[in-house]
């Protein structure tokens, strides 16, 4: 088993007290339906840090506990976002040009279709396939326009910073 040391547990913290605070304070954007979340710029961070993986987590549950989509939002977006972010590090050293263009797409794929699950499921009129396809590519537009345009040239800033350069568990 491998200790866990505490600057991972810091970043970690870190990362999920951003990620729920931009969620929360920019409210309105972060539970539209085409779930424009400017927190999720930083589903990218794995790439930098294995930290993020728990803190992206870890902070869209405690986020999700403000949804007007309730219990569903909280258990689907947050199990979206962990195997996002597990995708995301996992493709890390796939890269465009010094971008990790690739790790970009786990969180659009992932939250396009929990989330547009999520309010599909909670549609006045009930589920159907047509309302989950309609949100679940709005949610896809929204996380690809933050994840491209914000998140990998926040990944990339970041990375020549060397922020996140802590050889004990990287």
């Amino acid at each position: 088993m491998k200790k866990t040391s505490t600057a991972y547990v810091a970043q970690a913290a870190v990362i999920a007290a951003f990620y729920a605070v931009l969620t929360l304070f920019l409210q309105p954007l972060s539970f539209s339906g085409s779930q424009l979340r400017v927190s999720e710029a930083l589903t990218l961070l794995p790439v930098l840090t294995p930290a993020a993986v728990p803190g992206l987590a870890v902070g869209c549950l405690i986020s999700n506990l403000a949804s007007p989509y309730g219990v569903i939002d909280v258990v689907l977006g947050t199990l979206a976002t962990l195997l996002a972010a597990i995708f995301t590090r996992k493709m890390r050293n796939v890269r465009i040009k010094k971008f990790p263009v690739l790790s970009a797409v786990f969180p659009v794929i992932f939250n396009a279709v929990a989330v547009g699950a999520s309010i599909a499921i909670m549609n006045q009129g009930g589920f159907t396939f047509g309302i989950f396809l309609i949100n679940a590519l709005t949610v896809a537009l929204g996380e690809a326009i933050v994840c491209f345009v914000l998140g990998l040239p926040l990944c990339r800033v970041l990375e020549k910073t060397n922020i996140f350069r802590n050889k004990e568990y990287i």
